[in-house]
């Protein structure tokens, strides 16, 4: 069993960026961490092989910094790890899932591939379904419970208000999982050590033959969230609070 990981080195949405005008901003003190959902698909590739056999390899597509998130992926068990190097700041979906394909298809065969739902910096939630157009696999995101049999896979995935779905998929296929399909592991010291003479292998993105120019992603504008207003109590009678809610929405929030 030859399982990918596809994951992502991403700010800590605890972490404060400095935003410098419109376009551009300072990250160099923001701590960065591997994207949360990926962590759940990644616990569930390490437990398949655990089980099963085989080898977890995780994948990244990001800056030289994101080798970092790699050694993680390595501390918690995947076996070793493929770093496409790139310069660019938010490279699109459309070049990521081209990118992932390429190193995959030179590495060898999946039987599965994880992702996690989506990222928590861009929240763009598409490179795994260009990623499954790409391969000509079934995919499905959201997943919160995985059933591995012989040749086929069974999983519960969230479609929303609290509805949830039963699919059943043949192997090769894609997995984007989401909170609550497992706990994730915490590294202990001897596995973060190990984890250090894990192999990564790096590979330039210039050189996978892949045409830069298709990537129609830019970045427009920046601008800091604005602040939640204080809250407004409403008086008077409920007929009052109603026609004063109703005036709020229309006149100042302009919403309907």
């Amino acid at each position: 069993m030859k399982i990918f990981v596809c994951v992502k080195h991403v700010p800590d949405t605890a972490s404060n960026i400095t935003l410098n005008g419109e376009n551009s901003y300072d990250d160099s003190d923001t701590k960065f961490i591997l994207n949360p959902y990926d962590e759940f698909g990644l616990e569930e590739a390490i437990r398949i092989v655990e089980d099963k056999g085989g080898e977890v390899v995780a994948v990244t597509l990001g800056k030289e910094s994101a080798t970092t998130t790699l050694r993680s992926a390595l501390a918690m068990g995947a076996d070793r790890a493929i770093h496409i190097k790139t310069d660019a700041q938010f490279p699109g979906s459309s070049i990521t899932a081209k990118a992932l394909k390429s190193v995959m298809d030179e590495d060898g065969k999946p039987d599965m591939i994880f992702t996690g739902k989506g990222s928590v910096d861009t929240e763009g939630f598409q490179t795994q379904y260009r990623l499954a157009n790409a391969f000509g696999m079934p995919l499905v995101n959201d997943v919160s419970s995985v059933s591995l049999e012989e040749r086929s896979v069974t999983v519960t995935t969230e479609i929303g208000n609290g509805a949830k779905q039963v699919v059943r998929m043949s192997l090769p296929c894609i997995i984007g999982a989401t909170k609550g399909l497992n706990e994730p592991r915490y590294p202990k010291v001897m596995q973060v050590m190990k984890a250090k003479k894990k192999e990564i292998k790096e590979i330039d993105l210039s050189v996978l033959g892949i045409d830069l120019s298709c990537e129609k992603l830019c970045m427009e504008k920046l601008e800091s969230a604005p602040e939640r207003s204080g809250g407004k109590l409403l008086e008077g009678s409920v007929d009052d609070q109603v026609a004063e809610l109703v005036s709020i929405l229309k006149e100042t929030e302009k919403v309907i």
